[in-house]
Formats: structure tokens, C-alpha cells, sequence
């Protein structure tokens, strides 16, 4: 692929779209991951002074926070850092003293959630578009949290699978540190991409782009392609 062809197709595509809207830039998440380190960077050449960056540690670990600094320093970012350990731990608080339960996965995904809400207070108060960080591995298995990293206006690398993002990230000098992590959506300490999802990125992008791939994968592939489809849609209307 041409890496450089595709940064200019998607740097034109985001001044389109924000452009379109009637809006000024790009308001994004920082990870500390190789996803929302190539978004920002694309995100930044197309809008040089209205990109901001929000780093939002939510019972986050410190390495993630400071490879989120590394990538808005190597960058040139305008970046701040937001913590929302207390915001979570009050909320959850006071569901759990109204409505208790215990189901680790749905407190999991408070986090994605809540850093939604911020990037669109600050979204309203700049007139930014809230740029996500999805790629096309993620999104056609439904790996992101439905209204959390999920809720957004663009999704600028969506059409590039996880193996194709590493790529664009030497492409644009995204720091080495941060391209050989290994990949996590960070819900909680030691959670890895691939052991969640059941198989590997290889396996998945080959399957993605050829329709097929290892015979011990390709059905849990199958199936969590199935299992996603409404993460995909707008809620359905009732027709009368």
C-alpha cells in the first residue's frame, strides 16, 4: 500500500467532514496506543491548530499515560490530561448503593463511556468533531464499547485493518515504544486484544481482506462478526 497516498486521502477526508459540519478541528483521545497515536497524527496535519489531544486515565496504568505524552511530545500536540478516577468511582458508587450488581464487564466499560462524555463537553465548547480511533479489525468484530470508544463523529482509519495501522504509524514516525505494545483496550490491568478476542490480528486481517484464514479461527471470527452487527447500526425504529 501507499502510505503516503492514504495520509493525504485521509487528511483531505477530515477537513472535508469538520469542514462540512460547520466545525473548526479535532478533538480525539489519547491512549498511549498505536491506533489514537496514528489518528492524532493524521488529525494534526489536518489541522494543525485545532487538534486537541485528551489523555483520560480512568484506573489507567502509568505506562499508558506516559506513552500518551511521548506521542503528543514526538507529535506537537496541544494536549491535556484529564483524571477520572474520582468521576468513575462516584458513579459507580451511586448506582451500586440504588441498583446493585456485580458484573465486572459492565463497571469495564463505564470507562470508555465517561471519556465519550468529556471529548464532547469538549467537543460543544471548541466546535470539534469527536475523531475516533476504531480500525477495521475492531469495528467489524465489535471490539469497542457501544456508545463509549464507539460514540464518535468520524472514525478516519476505519477502513484500515489492525496490521495496515502499524504501517501508517512508521509511515508517520509514531514512536517505536509505542508500535511494539502489545495491544489493549486497557478496560483493566493485563487485558490483552487478542486473548480477549480469541485469536490473533494476523488471523483476523487475513480473514478481513482474503475471506479466510486458519480453520481454528475462522469460526470464532465468524461468529464474533455476527455477535457485533448491531454495534454497527442505528438503533432500530418500531414501524407503525
Amino acid at each position: 500500500m501507499d502510505y503516503e497516498l492514504i495520509t493525504g486521502k485521509i487528511v483531505y477526508w477530515l477537513r472535508e467532514k469538520v469542514t462540512a459540519a460547520g466545525a473548526r478541528g479535532c478533538v480525539l483521545g489519547l491512549s498511549g496506543g498505536v491506533d489514537s497515536a496514528v489518528v492524532a497524527a493524521l488529525a494534526q496535519r489536518a489541522f494543525p491548530d485545532d487538534t486537541l489531544a485528551v489523555i483520560l486515565p480512568v484506573q489507567s496504568s502509568a505506562e499508558d499515560v506516559e506513552d500518551a505524552w511521548l506521542v503528543a511530545k514526538t507529535l506537537g500536540l496541544k494536549c491535556v490530561e484529564i483524571n477520572l478516577d474520582a468521576a468513575y468511582s462516584a458513579l459507580l458508587a451511586a448506582v451500586e448503593k440504588k441498583a446493585p450488581a456485580a458484573d465486572d464487564l459492565a463497571a469495564a466499560n463505564v470507562k470508555p463511556r465517561l471519556r465519550m462524555t468529556v471529548l464532547y463537553y469538549l467537543a460543544a465548547k471548541h466546535n470539534y468533531l469527536v475523531t475516533g480511533t476504531s480500525n477495521k479489525s475492531e469495528l467489524v468484530t465489535g471490539f469497542f464499547t457501544k456508545y463509549g470508544d464507539g460514540g464518535v463523529d468520524l472514525e478516519p482509519i476505519g477502513e484500515l485493518v489492525k496490521t495496515q495501522v502499524y504501517q501508517l504509524a512508521r509511515h508517520l514516525g509514531i514512536p517505536d515504544k509505542i508500535i511494539a505494545k502489545v495491544p489493549t483496550a486497557g478496560l483493566w490491568p493485563g487485558q490483552s486484544d487478542e486473548q480477549e478476542l480469541g485469536f490473533t490480528y494476523r488471523q483476523l486481517d487475513e480473514y478481513i481482506l482474503s475471506g479466510t484464514t486458519d480453520a481454528a479461527a475462522e469460526d470464532k471470527i465468524q461468529a464474533a462478526i455476527a455477535r457485533a452487527r448491531h454495534k454497527l447500526e442505528m438503533p432500530p425504529v418500531c414501524p407503525l
